[in-house]
Order: C-alpha cells, then sequence, then structure tokens
C-alpha cells in the first residue's frame, strides 16, 4: 500500500501546472466528449508509465546494488528541484484531430510524457519499489488526479489553484524523499 500511496501522491503533484496539464486543458477545450479524453489519458499513461515502472525496476536489479539507493534518493532531490521550474506552454499540433479525441488524447499524452518530470519520477519509483504492478496503477491514478478535473473545470480551476504554491509542495515532497531516503542509508 506505501508504493501505492506514494506513487499516486507524487505524480499527482508533479503533474500540477506540468505540460500534459495543460495539454488536458487545450484537449478539453477543443474536444466535447470529456470520456474520451480521460480513456486516452488512462491508456497513454498506463503504457508510458508501465514501461517506465519496468525500466525502473530493470535498472534497480542490473546497478551495482550499493550505488542504486544513492543514485535513486539524490535523483528524488534533483526531480524535486526540476519541479521548481514551470514548463512551457507548448503549441499542439491539430494534424490528429480527425482521429477523434481518444487518439489524440492517447497519442499527445504518450508523446508530451517521454522524458517528463512524471515519467523520470515514475522509472525512480520503479527503481526505488521494485513493483511495477503497483507503481504503474499508482502512477496511474496520480495523472488522473491532475488532469480530469482539468478536462471537467478547466480554466476555472486553474485560475484559483496557485500554481507556485503547489509546485513548491510538489517539489518540497520529492526533496524530502530523497533526503529521508539518503538518510535512512546513511
Amino acid at each position: 500500500m506505501d508504493i501505492f500511496l506514494t506513487s499516486t501522491v507524487t505524480v499527482a503533484l508533479a503533474e500540477i501546472g506540468d505540460k500534459t496539464q495543460l495539454l488536458s486543458l487545450l484537449l478539453a477545450a477543443r474536444f466535447h466528449n470529456k470520456i474520451a479524453l480521460i480513456l486516452g489519458i488512462l491508456a497513454a499513461t498506463i503504457i508510458n508509465h508501465g514501461l517506465s515502472a519496468w525500466f525502473g525496476d530493470w535498472l534497480s536489479g542490473n546497478f551495482a546494488v550499493e550505488y542504486l539507493p544513492w543514485i535513486v534518493n539524490i535523483s528524488f532531490i534533483v526531480v524535486g528541484l526540476w519541479l521548481l521550474i514551470p514548463d512551457k506552454d507548448e503549441e499542439v499540433s491539430h494534424k490528429y484531430d480527425r482521429y477523434g479525441a481518444f487518439l489524440v488524447a492517447l497519442i499527445l499524452f504518450f508523446i508530451a510524457e517521454i522524458g517528463d518530470k512524471t515519467q523520470i519520477a515514475t522509472v525512480l519509483l520503479g527503481a526505488q519499489y521494485q513493483s511495477v504492478l503497483w507503481v504503474t496503477i499508482g502512477t496511474t491514478l496520480g495523472m488522473l488526479i491532475a488532469n480530469v478535473p482539468v478536462i471537467y473545470a478547466g480554466k476555472a480551476l486553474l485560475k484559483r489553484i496557485p500554481l507556485n504554491t503547489v509546485r513548491a509542495i510538489a517539489a518540497t515532497v520529492f526533496v524530502l524523499l530523497g533526503v529521508y531516503g539518503l538518510v535512512t542509508i546513511m
């Protein structure tokens, strides 16, 4: 349960103000089928985060065991500091619109997650916990917790949430996880 909760909370916090959350807002403005958007995000996240958690698990089994806790915990601190840097609003291509809300969300979310903070966090969580299933389920839920309200409440919600405060809280959680991990291995 610890794996699931940690994965859910860290990704939900890391996702606030992230480019995929901005993508949710853009897609919600473009498509009326909110359920299809959510299912596209769900499918993209399961695939992307499943592969990421597996890669993290694989890394933990193939790296020198004595260095892995140091690498993972320092990486958590680095990701926490990275969260303090706001994402840029990228232009979203309209060339996929003809495929419908589900496929557009699936394709764009999968691409947007490659190399994203939440994907890196998922790799780290997979390496730390070596549980592909629970990390994937937790990070996917975290992604949905952060993006589904944006799809339904959109601009009104984003106007009320102080993104800098939430970003700082998310960064603090990541840094504290890293520091706690370093303290426990010393």
